[in-house]
């Protein structure tokens, strides 16, 4: 008999939440959903992005991984093991203005969720394009891995989430 590996359970809590806030509450809208399994490297993938109802300027969303040796050491009960899978948000934005923007960007999610979730900015361009605009793609990296201990805290960190992208969308209606 299947047995769910923290992987499904934490993938099923975020997944029934996301989609909550779509079709009940209309809070946002799902873009894209993924459900990856990598048989090259044995590991897991789940993604879901989502624009806020309303909102024009910012995509966010959630990825979670689950490599080989966090599978095995949860499916094979490994002594001294670590199962468990790493938690990681985006958000996606186009900015011209990349001296204001980018601080801007920074301090908004450093004051939600605090130092140590530290915001890492990539920018991307398109050569030879009329306009200078980049898209920004930020990421914050959980450093620790999730286990079903944490279950109880999806809830506020999807609300800490959904505040994010409230708080970015701001930047683009000033």
């Amino acid at each position: 008999m299947f047995h769910p590996t923290i992987f499904d359970n934490i993938k099923v809590a975020l997944e029934n939440q996301l989609y909550d806030y779509d079709n009940l509450d209309e809070l946002l809208v799902i873009t894209d959903r993924s459900d990856l399994l990598d048989l090259a490297l044995m590991s897991r993938e789940f993604s879901l992005a989502f624009k806020l109802t309303g909102g024009n300027h910012v995509t966010a969303g959630i990825v979670l991984r689950s490599t080989v040796k966090e599978l095995s050491d949860e499916i094979l009960e490994t002594p001294g093991g670590r199962p468990g899978c790493t938690l990681t948000l985006h958000f996606d934005m186009e900015i011209q203005d990349v001296e204001v923007q980018c601080p801007a960007v920074e301090e908004i999610l450093n004051k939600i969720w605090g130092p140590e979730l530290r915001p890492v900015q990539s920018l991307r361009f398109r050569y030879g394009g009329d306009e200078t605009v980049y898209l920004n793609h930020v990421e914050l990296q959980f450093r620790r891995l999730l286990t079903e201990d944490q279950m109880e805290d999806l809830p506020g960190l999807l609300n800490y989430l959904l505040l994010s992208t409230e708080e970015l969308e701001k930047l683009f209606n000033l």
